[in-house]
């Protein structure tokens, strides 16, 4: 049966119309039941080990699309809803977009599930179905603001299951219950993600913004992701929410074995549990406790057992997100876990001394990382640069008793979504040109090599992504209200808001180049600079910086001095949909985190894959693209990780000595408070950014900002020998088939799975 005739016979059954007579609406939800019915025909994909990835977050952004690809009806049916004077496009944007992450590490676990079913692995994701899920940001008098994120609709991805599992909070028990989203791979099988809710949520109790009662867990308990822990109540509500998570996660997981028929003792021969970051540290003591308690095992076994069973996906080299609970609220949450932690600590301090591993320290906090080290088989970086930092300094007491334990794993990025889904127009440019064996083997990008001095190839590549930056100038225009210049360079920023990235090094220089043509000199090339992030509500600098940004948009954008020369635009509520939008039409990839802090990143990956050119710093995966793409096609500035390592180990860097011996620096730091920026900003608040500049600056924004300035503008000078330029673009595009997210996955599986 041909797609269309399908579509028709699931339109008439649903609303007893022809396709031509569906609204946009109508449409979608007949799409979306045709497709789950589709990819329910392909099967889950089976073995006899099966890896379970549990996360606190899965951005997984919307689905229609890239289930339409990984079926390999997109064409088909784009083409019949044409016949139909319907636009597959228009009617994709009426799915709202699942609110299940953050930033980074919930889109990796998002594109980790894509590629581990289009390997044809078993392997399901396990998470927590949040109701308003981060929040939605919304600018209100150039502040950010949060309100909630209502995404769930009656028909949507989700489908509710009968499985339910008792959790207890102490004596306090709830009732979970399981949500599941099908995940199909390109041209395989389904696997599933597991999303854990709690009947008894009550949405209602959100009143002003995202304020709600931390306290009553029965109606708070999977309403938001991450919920503000600025105070006692959310530090104890994120390790219910842990708790919950990790306790459904358990038992699902020895449901599966049991209905197998598999022996618990040999679990590891069955299932493998990759811990994503430390959120879901508790399930080792969990899994130990339910094995000890109801399962007859011995401590020293059910330890054994469980060590050979999972393993640590560590994200960050940054001390405050490496988690450490107060041992007293553990004790009231997840009493029955203490005895447990208890023992693993004993056992860790009898056979290692050093103060620096123990699990509970002086201070009776509990280290969750050392948990997933000492009791987990595996524990893996997700860049060379980040792992080697990992062995040589911030982890090095770990690697030096566990060396076996530690390997690398380079984060990736799923084409599918990325390339095949975002920017058709260049997927169908590249397949003309060499063939679709990318779409599976993505090495085979570099065959482009082969077309770097093809002039019609070139300017192909070139006039896309010109169309793209018309689009995205359309896109903002109804959506943000500003008008830019589609013929202007796109420098574009866009990661979750935190002082380690640096956007204020950004807005530093955006500074710097705005009292430059206030002075004359004017640049031959506009610039608009677009920026895309979220702060946490309880991270009072990350909110400064936003505020920054958004007084220099008002400033710059209706100076008439200025505006048609440079344009600032900081996107409302910056999320996976509008990546899709921006990521094509990018032209400068801002990638400038303070060298040894950003473990990775993925944005850099996914902005090289369409042709974007990266100006960053020798950080996290950058490293890598650098050694792949060569010098001349990457723009390398700051400071190199030795370097700042050295610094923090020193206390030597003084931001306030750069600030007193640079005019350059000094003028555009002390901008922030002038008379301009105070007419249309908040005082407190851009007083308060600047202080921190001038005396603290922890991430050393100062310390790169000169180098930074002469680097990118020399970008910009060699931005308009086209030419060049366009060769750049075809080398980056044409050495991304490494950051494949099938190669991490086959990575992780050679290594560390071993599923078949």
């Amino acid at each position: 049966m041909s797609v269309k005739t399908n579509l028709e016979a699931v339109a008439q059954k649903m609303y007893g119309k022809a396709i031509k007579d569906l609204d946009d609406s109508q449409l979608y939800f007949a799409i979306l039941n045709m497709t789950k019915d589709m990819m329910e025909n392909k099967g889950t994909i089976k073995g006899k080990k099966k890896v379970y990835y549990i996360s606190a977050e899965f951005l997984i952004g919307k689905l229609l699309s890239n289930n339409l690809i990984n079926l390999g009806i997109y064409d088909e049916l784009d083409a019949a809803l044409k016949e139909e004077g319907k636009e597959l496009s228009r009617i994709e944007e009426v799915e709202p977009e699942p609110s299940l992450g953050n930033g980074g590490l919930g889109r990796l676990a998002a594109c980790f599930l894509d590629s581990i079913a289009s390997l044809g692995l078993p392997g399901d994701g396990i998470g927590l179905n949040y109701h308003f899920g981060l929040f939605k940001q919304v600018f209100k008098d150039r502040q950010q603001t949060a309100e909630k994120n209502d995404w769930i609709e009656d028909q949507s991805w989700l489908t509710k299951t009968d499985i339910s599992f008792p959790v207890y909070f102490g004596k306090k028990k709830v009732m979970s219950r399981l949500y599941d989203i099908d995940v199909i791979g390109y041209d395989q099988g389904m696997n599933k993600l597991h999303l854990f809710d709690i009947e008894t949520v009550d949405e209602s109790i959100v009143k002003e913004g995202i304020d709600f009662d931390k306290n009553d867990i029965d109606k708070n308990l999977t309403l938001f992701l991450y919920p503000d822990d600025s105070d006692e109540a959310g530090q104890q509500l994120r390790i219910y929410q842990q708790y919950f998570m990790v306790c459904n996660g358990a038992q699902l997981i020895l449901k599966e074995m049991k209905d197998n028929g598999y022996d618990l003792h040999k679990m590891y021969e069955h299932a493998v549990i990759q811990i994503n970051d430390t959120h879901p540290t508790m399930v080792i003591p969990e899994l130990i406790r339910i094995l000890t308690e109801e399962e007859g095992f011995e401590m020293e076994e059910a330890i054994d057992v469980v060590s050979k069973t999972c393993a640590y996906t560590n994200h960050t080299i940054l001390a405050e997100a490496l988690e450490k609970w107060p041992v007293k609220y553990l004790q009231k949450v997840v009493p029955q876990l203490m005895p447990i932690i208890w023992e693993l600590d004993k056992r860790a301090a009898i056979k290692y001394d050093d103060p620096k591993v123990q699990i509970i320290d002086k201070d009776l906090r509990v280290h969750m990382a050392h948990i997933d080290i000492h009791y987990g088989f595996s524990v893996n970086g997700v860049a060379a640069i980040h792992t080697e930092i990992l062995k040589d300094t911030e982890l090095n007491h770990f690697y030096k008793i566990y060396p076996e334990k530690f390997n690398n794993k380079t984060n990736g990025i799923t084409f599918r979504r990325w390339l095949m889904s975002c920017n058709k127009e260049l997927a169908a440019c590249i397949t003309k040109t060499i063939g679709d064996g990318w779409k599976k083997d993505a090495d085979e990008l570099e065959k482009l090599l082969e077309y770097k001095d093809d002039a019609a190839l070139l300017s192909e590549i070139k006039a896309i992504k010109n169309d793209k930056k018309a689009a995205l100038a359309a896109y903002i225009k109804e959506n943000e209200g500003q008008e830019i210049n589609p013929n202007s360079i796109y420098d574009i920023q866009i990661k979750r808001l935190h002082e380690y990235k640096r956007q204020q090094m950004n807005a530093l220089y955006i500074i710097h180049k705005y009292l430059e043509i206030k002075e004359g000199k004017k640049p031959s090339t506009p610039i608009t600079f677009i920026f895309g992030a979220k702060a946490a509500p309880a991270y009072i600098i990350a909110q400064d910086i936003i505020h920054l940004l958004l007084c220099l948009q008002e400033i710059i954008n209706n100076d008439p001095d200025v505006k048609d020369y440079m344009k600032v635009v900081m996107v409302e509520n910056y999320n996976v949909s509008y990546a899709e939008k921006l990521i094509p039409a990018c032209d400068i990839s801002e990638q400038i985190s303070l060298a040894s802090k950003e473990a990775s990143g993925t944005g850099n990956m996914k902005f090289m894959l369409n042709g974007a050119v990266t100006l960053g710093t020798s950080d996290g995966a950058n490293v890598e693209i650098n050694e792949l793409v060569g010098d001349d096609n990457i723009y390398i500035f700051g400071e190199k990780s030795e370097q700042v390592i050295k610094h923090y180990e020193k206390a030597d860097y003084v931001s306030k000595d750069f600030y007193e011996k640079s005019d350059v620096i000094k003028e555009a730091v002390d901008f922030i408070t002038s008379k301009e920026v105070l007419e249309v900003g908040n005082e407190e608040r851009l007083t308060r950014l600047q202080k921190e500049l001038i005396n603290k600056d922890w991430f050393m924004t100062l310390l790169d900002l000169e180098d930074y300035i002469e680097t990118k503008d020399k970008m910009f000078e060699d931005f308009k020998d086209e030419d060049k330029w366009k060769k750049m673009m075809l080398v980056n595009i044409a050495k991304a088939g490494f950051f494949s997210s099938d190669r991490t996955i086959a990575e992780y599986n050679r290594d560390i799975w071993k599923l078949n």
